[in-house]
């Protein structure tokens, strides 16, 4: 590890502590409509939108309706998606004459993009053509990020609210999160990546002749690549252009570029929490949840740098010492340019953020790094996660750590003034089953079926059962990264993996919306001695033990068979 590291991660955080309050005000007077310039300037298309769509913007929704029209939207969007990858064949822009989609990976590909995983299990710039990548896939990942925005704000509107019935109209809160946040930041953005040399055109593919071996010709793949780039980062979406995603110079060319990127991740997640809350009228509140994500973050960042800095004992006799400008450390999987530094902070916000973007192969850290990477995504994608997200969940570990602390001091649990009661409990426990559930499941069946899981693994041992592991982990959590030893481009997987996914957004998400119902409805309690506070350091304590109690540890057996035992294989010369 070296000073140089270090400073990129305090010049990180640093920034994502000064951005978190100005975009998560922003975001609450976007949502709520409170920012009349802003108004003034997309007012009239937003009204244009709701006339031609039918949209009575004045009413609003109970969360039965709100849930409704959400899940109703996503199954549309995601046949859309479906149809253009089947039709891609015989559709415009398709320069490259690729042929369509077939129907298995198309379906795992539009359950992915629809619920904000953008797993990949294809190669992109060979199996999509340029109306899929932006018709289909970049679309969705505006689409699907708006979803998890404005279902956190439901959530939040449900715990701000008092004796009402609604929790807002989904249609309004698309369209403004859509219209106001994710395209003008994503149109900058891309502008900004196309200054650091990001392709954005819709020509076709180069071929060039080498000069080492005439009569050689290599395929160089571009594209409309910044605009995808753009709208994958800031919406915690992670599909790439590319199949090397963020390792690919033509997605992430320079080191500004690299930190652009891996500080957009975190920006609508981090800025969340203080529309929490100013929403909420408790911005100490607001930044206690931050407080608790931050923390889990850079312990996170600080095991995985450690763990990559370290040398690889399986080479023998070669010089593994280091320097400021080359330092030591697991650099199989990572690019030169980026380091290890780079590397690992990619690697962490990514899988904290459910983003799956990466910038180096996960599949090649060491046990120990891969497995912080793993448990990021087993903690339930509440260091940040994903857009909304991750709020969404965090808060859902809010509502548990409140019950726990109202049991230890015998009295009715209270949050923000409002009873927490069986309904919001046994909704927060569905929540929280569902995860584990879906993963282990899932994970355990395709491990003792070697026809249909194990042939598809390069490694066996314990790697193998971490590549199993981190797929049905990755899908089920939205996130999208993978280690990539295992094909998951077969039937079996396309199919297991679609379902994953869709558990892992949809099923989850409707108990989220109970509860903001719920909570809407309830009448606000004073403040009174025997009153829990939600804003101290004292909580933000209670909430990592509780996200660690719940998530880690629910995972650790599993754990022990995978990365931990590999880890003692990879050492036991050194340990016996």
């Amino acid at each position: 590890m070296t000073a140089n590291g270090w400073l990129q991660f305090v010049v990180f955080s640093l920034l994502i502590l000064i951005t978190a309050r100005p975009l998560g005000i922003y975001l609450e007077g976007v949502i709520e409509g409170k920012i009349g310039w802003i108004n003034r300037l997309f007012g009239k298309p937003e009204q244009l939108i709701y006339k031609l769509c039918g949209v009575q913007a004045h009413e609003e929704m109970g969360w039965k309706e709100y849930a409704g029209a959400l899940l109703g939207f996503s199954a549309v969007t995601l046949l859309a998606t479906y149809f253009i990858e089947r039709l891609q064949a015989i559709l415009p822009f398709n320069p490259q004459h690729l042929t369509s989609v077939s129907p298995w990976l198309a379906w795992n590909t539009s359950a992915s993009f629809t619920t904000n995983t953008n797993w990949q299990s294809y190669t992109p710039e060979m199996t999509m053509s340029y109306l899929t990548q932006m018709a289909g896939l970049a679309t969705h990942n505006f689409l699907s990020a708006a979803v998890g925005i404005v279902a956190a704000i439901a959530l939040v509107r449900g715990i701000k609210r008092t004796d009402c019935k609604t929790i807002g109209n989904f249609w309004v809160d698309i369209t403004r999160v859509l219209l106001y946040v994710l395209l003008p930041g994503s149109v900058i953005y891309a502008l900004v990546l196309v200054a650091t040399g990001v392709p954005q055109n819709l020509h076709g593919y180069v071929q060039a002749h080498t000069l080492e071996q005439p009569g050689i010709v290599q395929t160089i793949a571009e594209g409309p690549v910044a605009s995808q780039e753009a709208i994958k980062m800031l919406g915690t979406n992670g599909g790439g252009f590319f199949n090397a995603n963020s390792a690919h110079p033509y997605e992430n060319p320079t080191p500004f570029s690299n930190f652009l990127e891996i500080l957009s991740i975190f920006l609508i997640p981090a800025a969340l929490t203080c529309t929490l809350g100013s929403m909420t009228h408790s911005p100490g509140h607001g930044w206690a949840v931050f407080a608790a994500m931050f923390v889990l973050f850079a312990a996170g960042f600080a095991a995985v740098y450690a763990a990559e800095s370290q040398y690889n004992p399986m080479l023998r006799g070669v010089a593994q010492t280091g320097s400021a400008t080359a330092p030591a450390g697991n650099m199989e999987g990572k690019e030169v340019r980026n380091g290890i530094a780079a590397s690992a902070l990619f690697a962490t916000a990514t899988t904290d953020a459910s983003c799956g973007a990466v910038n180096s192969m996960h599949d090649s850290y060491t046990p120990l790094g891969g497995m912080v990477l793993l448990t990021n995504i087993l903690l339930g994608e509440v260091v940040f996660g994903g857009v909304g997200a991750g709020l969404y969940g965090m808060l859902i570990f809010v509502i548990l750590a409140v019950f726990i602390a109202g049991l230890m001091v015998g009295r009715t649990p209270e949050y923000l003034g409002k009873k927490i009661e069986a309904f919001d409990v046994k909704m927060a426990m569905l929540y929280v089953l569902i995860f584990p559930l879906a993963i282990l499941t899932l994970a355990a069946i395709y491990v003792i079926l070697p026809k249909i899981g194990l042939s598809s693994l390069n490694n066996p041992g314990p790697h193998g059962l971490s590549e199993i592991l981190y797929a049905f982990t990755s899908a089920v959590g939205n996130n999208g990264s993978a280690f990539a030893g295992l094909n998951a481009n077969t039937p079996a997987y396309n199919i297991a993996l679609g379902w994953a996914m869709l558990i892992g957004r949809f099923l989850m998400l409707v108990p989220v919306l109970a509860i903001a119902g719920n909570l809407a409805q309830k009448k606000r309690l004073p403040v009174s001695a025997g009153t829990f506070p939600v804003n101290t350091p004292t909580f933000t304590v209670l909430l990592i033990g509780v996200v660690l109690i719940l998530g880690a540890l629910t995972f650790f057996p599993v754990l022990s068979l995978g990365p931990i035992l590999e880890h003692l294989q990879l050492h036991a010369g050194h340990l016996f």
